[in-house]
């Protein structure tokens, strides 16, 4: 009866880690923002959680409105389309790598969290 009680809480534990974000890499080859904040050229984690995208790298933890769509075929890897605004780059939108996943990011939103 212990075993089943620890075996039960045990599946019930790994099932809720799952239904965290799931993370993907991209490498920001020049600076660029999202959601008001400029974010520096290099590697960050970029996470989905609902309607919600988090860029982080370091202390760095910027966190924008999307709007999420689903393509027709997989993309081979994560990548940002920008939207180039007098010379500076905006993050228009991020194809999840190995999904079907495209985030477009939402205009005039605020940025939430910070790290500068």
């Amino acid at each position: 009866m212990t075993r089943r009680l620890l075996l039960a809480i045990a599946v019930l534990g790994v099932s809720m880690a799952t239904a965290h974000a799931k993370s993907y890499s991209v490498t920001l080859p020049q600076p660029a923002s999202i959601a008001g904040t400029e974010l520096k050229p290099g590697q960050y984690t970029v996470e989905l959680e609902g309607q919600q995208v988090t860029i982080k790298s370091g202390k760095t933890r910027i966190s924008a409105p999307v709007k999420v769509e689903t393509e027709n075929n997989k993309f081979a890897s994560t990548t940002v389309r920008y939207n180039n605004s007098e010379g500076k780059y905006k993050i228009q939108e991020i194809r999840l790598g190995g999904t079907k996943t495209r985030l477009v990011v939402n205009t005039g939103s605020e940025a939430k969290g910070g790290g500068f």
